[in-house]
């Protein structure tokens, strides 16, 4: 092979190298696309269809292991002892509710006002990072649970779940149990989070995303109604648009 055939040779090679070089990256960057920070809180594209897009952390945590704070619902602030008698709205017990109530038996003195889910002034998500960031709805829960893959797992010591999207893009959630009365419950073998979604038949419960690991055989994980005064952990999200 002569000289200036060899150098052609060469200067084509680099040239597909470079090529596949650009293809790659782009191709990574779309991957990765929409990913970013907002209001200093990280966020993560699972490729949604709805577009949501979903915090890294829970609220009250800096990193995704860590466990974070615990709210009772409709509660923006954690406190040390989650039960009727200190729950915001509520008269001291189930049946005495004072917001978000659907139905007058449920209600202090017959009081319902038909709100089913959390106003911004008392999603914990919203009060705590700010506008823009809010705890899930019950479809988008729902939605997380059919579009994603998910496994229990450990991350960096701390047990709790992966949820990776179908473009690659992954969240972890840790087993921060939850916080009932002045003990917490399940800490490390399962986690409790919050919907915005108020159970419209039983208005003193709340729809939320539950998991456990504890029993390798069977990873129980599903949507379920969680007692309004507990403190539970939130995941925040966003909407891409």
């Amino acid at each position: 092979m002569n000289l200036k055939v060899l150098q052609k040779l060469t200067k084509t090679i680099a040239a597909i190298m470079l090529t596949v070089a650009v293809f790659c990256a782009a191709g990574c960057k779309k991957n990765n696309g929409g990913n970013g920070t907002y209001n200093g809180h990280d966020y993560v594209d699972l490729g949604l269809r709805s577009g949501t897009l979903w915090a890294t952390c829970n609220v009250g945590a800096d990193q995704p292991e860590e466990y974070g704070d615990y709210f009772a619902w409709g509660e923006t602030q954690p406190k040390t002892i989650y039960d009727w008698n200190t729950y915001r709205y509520s008269n001291g017990d189930y049946n005495q509710l004072t917001k978000y109530c659907t139905l007058s038996n449920f209600g202090y003195n017959g009081f319902t006002d038909n709100l089913k889910s959390l106003q911004p002034s008392d999603d914990a998500a919203t009060a705590n990072w700010g506008e823009g960031w809010r705890t899930p709805t019950y479809n988008e829960w729902v939605e997380l649970l059919s579009r994603c893959t998910f496994i229990w797992t450990t991350q960096n010591g701390v047990n709790g779940f992966l949820f990776t999207g179908r473009n690659g893009n992954s969240i972890f959630m840790p087993a921060a149990g939850c916080h009932t009365d002045v003990d917490f419950d399940n800490v490390g073998i399962g986690g409790r989070y919050w919907s915005s979604s108020l159970n419209k038949a039983y208005p003193d419960e709340v729809r939320g995303f539950g998991f456990s690991g504890y029993n390798p055989d069977w990873i129980d994980h599903d949507i379920y109604d969680y007692s309004r005064e507990f403190g539970l952990s939130v995941r925040a999200v966003r909407s891409s648009k």
